[in-house]
């Protein structure tokens, strides 16, 4: 299994990204899938997650202007980050709770390799 974040980048204070992950390795279903991000000198935080049935929850931080959602059958979470503030750079992290594979192994606590969100003020 791997997960493949994209979509970082620079974005002016008030700018909007949308980050993408994709989940890959004949994986038959996927448990809960988030967004986390860790700051320059912070620990990391949970920005968002989603269940496999669509429930979210949300860093209060970002309640209001970021927006989480998931495609199953593309195995893929997407994150679309509005009203970027400058506090909001960080390297963000794609992480899946468990996820199951066709030949019935599981994967679970597994992140991906982040990518980058600096917005400027």
């Amino acid at each position: 299994v791997q997960l493949q974040a994209s979509g970082g980048g620079l974005v002016q204070t008030g700018g909007s990204l949308r980050l993408s992950c994709l989940a890959s390795g004949s994986i038959f279903s996927i448990d809960d899938m988030g967004w986390y991000r860790r700051a320059p000198g912070e620990e990391r935080e949970l920005v968002a997650v989603i269940t496999s049935g669509g429930i979210t929850d949300y860093a209060d931080s970002v309640k209001g202007r970021f927006t989480i959602s998931r495609d199953n059958a593309k195995n893929m979470v997407y994150l679309q980050m509005n009203s970027l503030k400058p506090e909001d750079t960080a390297v963000y992290y794609c992480h899946l709770d468990r996820a199951r594979t066709y030949s019935g192994r599981y994967y679970r606590n597994f992140w991906g390799m982040g990518t980058l969100v600096t917005v400027s003020s």
